[in-house]
């Protein structure tokens, strides 16, 4: 008998990315005819078996919930963990957590591996790699294969699921407007590049209060960070970009960050090149964590109630896990919207 393989093993036997493999295996056109034919024959060879999913699962039931996300030394997302623990707990649920670290390939595996028996269904955040990529045909093989799905946070409109989700828009919108109500005539935004979902939402509520408030959109109070690179490593990198920010830019007045990281970043470089926080620049950040509270002044920031978050997620799968779950239920996905809170502390006047 012919060992099982995986998608990672083909990659590996052929020298290709995960991604191609998995295109290939799909006819995808992006992929050349001979890498098609040489993938193919090679997966049925091996008799590959899309996902690793038993079938079995459909029938026998674990009574416990896999959480694959992007980071866990993430205030955010140990919040999110939380919330679906008390609710998994409650309703007679275990939990098993799985992280992507921001992995296409990774966030792959781990849910071949934890479909394979040993859960009953998924809440899940999408890696950065993945919304790049946009690759999703592992969430659509999971599904089809009668294993549900809940999306929290980073989300896929193309993917039909349950979702729980921040109101990114508005969020920021109502951040930026703070700042200019507070007297603010240079707001700048230090953000993601567009693929983050959460990032290019926020960026947009962002361009909409400027908007709204008759003020000119300047290309150059934009700061768009490669998100590939692990700032809480390199964060002289970070601070680097956002000095330049701030020294082409001597009319800032005003930060608004998509996210905690570059908010207390752009406080420190700010009172190095000797501003005063919130005298002369203003800041607020996306994300309400620990170090928002304690940094010095403390972050006002928004606050997206993450423990709600994971609860929400929590029931909508377990309601979806103890009904008939079936191929004939994709109408009746449902998306909750989480509205976020402006938390003020002494980084805004």
């Amino acid at each position: 008998m012919k060992r099982k393989i995986t998608l990672k093993q083909i990659a590996k036997e052929l020298d290709v990315s995960i991604s191609t493999v998995s295109k290939a295996l799909r006819n995808s056109p992006e992929i050349s005819a001979d890498t098609k034919q040489k993938v193919q024959a090679f997966a049925k060879l091996y008799n590959y078996r899309p996902n690793n999913i038993a079938l079995s699962l459909k029938n026998r039931k674990t009574n416990t919930i896999g959480i694959i996300i992007p980071e866990i030394v993430h205030h955010f997302f140990s919040k999110v963990i939380r919330g679906v623990e008390l609710v998994a707990n409650k309703r007679g649920y275990n939990v098993i957590i799985g992280l992507s670290n921001e992995s296409f390939s990774k966030e792959v595996i781990n849910m071949e591996m934890l479909a394979n028996g040993s859960i009953d269904g998924f809440i899940l955040s999408i890696s950065k790699e993945t919304q790049q990529l946009q690759d999703y045909h592992h969430f659509n093989e999971t599904m089809s294969q009668g294993m549900p799905i809940v999306m929290f946070d980073r989300v896929v409109s193309d993917i039909k699921c349950d979702k729980v989700i921040v109101n990114d828009f508005g969020g920021a919108k109502s951040a930026v407007e703070k700042l200019l109500s507070n007297g603010c005539k240079s707001v700048a935004l230090i953000t993601t590049k567009d693929y983050v979902s959460v990032g290019k939402l926020r960026t947009q509520g962002y361009m909409e209060a400027l908007r709204d408030a008759g003020l000119e959109l300047k290309s150059e109070l934009i700061l768009k960070l490669d998100d590939r690179l692990d700032y809480e490593v390199h964060l002289d990198a970070l601070e680097q970009e956002i000095e330049q920010l701030f020294k082409t830019n001597k009319v800032i007045d005003g930060v608004f960050a998509v996210n905690e990281l570059y908010a207390l970043s752009a406080m420190k470089v700010a009172r190095n090149l000797g501003y005063s926080v919130p005298d002369d620049v203003q800041v607020i950040g996306f994300t309400d964590g620990v170090l928002s509270k304690h940094a010095t002044p403390s972050l006002t920031t928004v606050s997206q109630h993450a423990q709600i978050m994971g609860e929400k997620a929590a029931n909508l799968l377990i309601d979806r896990l103890e009904s008939d779950y079936g191929e004939n239920d994709e109408d009746n996905y449902s998306t909750v919207v989480i509205e976020t809170d402006l938390i003020e502390r002494e980084s805004t006047k």
